[in-house]
C-alpha cells in the first residue's frame, strides 16, 4: 500500500472520528455542521490525495463517476468523491440526511431554494431560489436534510468535490427532486453507480 493512501485512510478515519464526536447521537444543527464543513474543507485542501490517476474522470459521453471514499456501516457517516464534467446538472432536490460539499478542484455551482408551498399537497410544490454559491476551492457548503440545493456544472474542465453525508446516498431512498417549472416534485433516483 501506497504511503498516499496510507495518509488518505488516516485522514478520512480523523474525519469520521471528529464527526462521530461532534454528533454523539444528537441530530445536527447548522453550527455542527458548520464544524464538519470546516474538516472537510480541510481535508478537500490536500489535492494530491484527490488525483486522476486514482480518481479517474468518467470517459467522454459520461458526465460523473462517484467514488466512495470512507464509510462507518452500511447506514453511517459516508465520504464519496464526485469527479463531473461541464454540462452535468443536477436538479433541485433534498437529502434526507446532512450534507458537506467541499471544492478540490473546479467549481460547482450550487443554487439553494427555499420551499414557499407547505407541502401539502402530494407531488406539488413551489421553490423560490434564495442563494448562489460558486463552490470552488476555498470554500465548502454544508446542508441540512430538509435543504433544496441544485447543481451545474459549467466550465471546460471536469471538477473534483468531496461530498460527506450522514447516510450513504445508496439508502436514501426518500430524496424528493423539484421541477420548478412544473411546479412538481418526485422521489428522486440514485444516480451513477458509486465506484469502490
Amino acid at each position: 500500500m501506497s504511503t498516499e493512501t496510507d495518509r488518505r485512510r488516516t485522514l478520512t478515519d480523523e474525519l469520521l472520528a471528529k464527526t462521530r464526536a461532534l454528533l454523539q447521537q444528537h441530530p445536527p444543527t447548522r453550527e455542527k455542521l458548520s464544524a464538519i464543513k470546516d474538516h472537510l474543507h480541510a481535508l478537500s485542501q490536500k489535492t494530491e490525495l484527490w488525483n486522476e490517476a486514482d480518481y479517474p474522470a468518467p470517459p467522454e459521453g459520461e458526465q460523473q463517476n462517484r467514488f466512495l471514499i470512507a464509510q462507518d456501516s452500511d447506514e453511517g457517516l459516508s465520504l464519496y468523491l464526485n469527479v463531473m464534467r461541464p454540462g452535468k446538472k443536477i436538479p433541485p432536490h433534498n437529502h434526507t440526511t446532512w450534507a458537506c460539499i467541499a471544492a478540490v478542484e473546479g467549481a460547482e455551482h450550487n443554487t439553494v431554494y427555499e420551499r414557499l408551498d407547505d407541502g401539502s399537497i402530494v407531488g406539488k410544490a413551489q421553490l423560490r431560489a434564495r442563494e448562489v454559491i460558486e463552490l470552488k476551492p476555498g470554500n465548502a457548503l454544508a446542508l441540512m436534510p430538509d435543504d433544496i440545493h441544485s447543481v451545474e456544472i459549467k466550465g471546460e474542465r471536469p471538477i473534483r468535490h468531496l461530498h460527506f453525508y450522514g447516510r450513504p446516498l445508496e439508502t436514501l431512498t426518500e430524496r424528493v427532486a423539484f421541477d420548478l417549472e412544473a411546479g412538481t416534485c418526485r422521489i428522486m433516483d440514485i444516480g451513477v453507480k458509486t465506484k469502490t
